[in-house]
């Protein structure tokens, strides 16, 4: 697992400083930081609803078979490991009239930085309240808009007001990202069942 979790949540300024020194390669984040954080929140989601079953706070629950929980923990993992990669190319992209951009590569690496908070508040889904869920979710996307506030500038060779900029366009499109996986992740749980936390929206 990587080194740089502690520092990212406890002082990022350094920690930023000092994962741009590195010039780490995708690979290496992928290997030694994304594949092992990301797994977090699919055990504990695949845990939760196959164990507990998802709640809205009161006694009934909605739990999912084994066999749809594996499923739907696989699709929700390579769902995640494509989302850092989109969200690098899109910093990438909103980079482009910098004379300091960095490489696709770098910015990619950048991205599954910052998107450690999200990945670490899926710890909860072991138990899957709702509320207690989506609250969890709020706390990391925040985290992860500080993150970006505090690397975007140093990162990009920039001012922090375009920095401010930069690092709010990435994250509203990286929510609208997040969003629109949640949502595929749900559509897949819930296809064939009549008895899901989704049709509880439609009742």
């Amino acid at each position: 697992m990587s080194n740089h979790i502690l520092g990212l949540l406890l002082h990022p300024g350094r920690e930023w400083h000092q994962i741009s020194a590195e010039h780490e390669t995708v690979s290496h984040l992928y290997m030694h930081h994304i594949l092992g954080l990301a797994a977090i929140p699919v055990i504990a989601s695949f845990i939760g609803t196959t164990q507990f079953g998802w709640t809205f706070g009161g006694d009934e629950s909605y739990k999912v078979s084994l066999t749809n929980g594996i499923a739907l923990g696989i699709a929700f993992y390579a769902l995640m490991l494509g989302a850092v990669w989109i969200v690098g190319s899109l910093i990438h992209w909103l980079a482009r009239r910098y004379p300091s951009r960095p490489p696709r590569s770098e910015c990619v690496v950048f991205a599954g930085y910052t998107a450690t908070p999200m990945f670490l508040s899926g710890i909860v889904a072991i138990y899957p309240i709702f509320w207690v869920c989506l609250l969890a979710l709020g706390a990391g996307v925040c985290y992860t808009g500080y993150l970006l506030y505090k690397g975007t500038p140093r990162f990009l060779g920039i001012s922090h007001d375009k920095g401010f900029i930069i690092s709010g366009m990435t994250l509203g499109w990286g929510v609208l990202l997040l969003e629109v996986l949640l949502t595929v992740v749900v559509m897949l749980w819930n296809m064939g069942s009549n008895t899901s936390v989704m049709w509880q929206f439609f009742k």
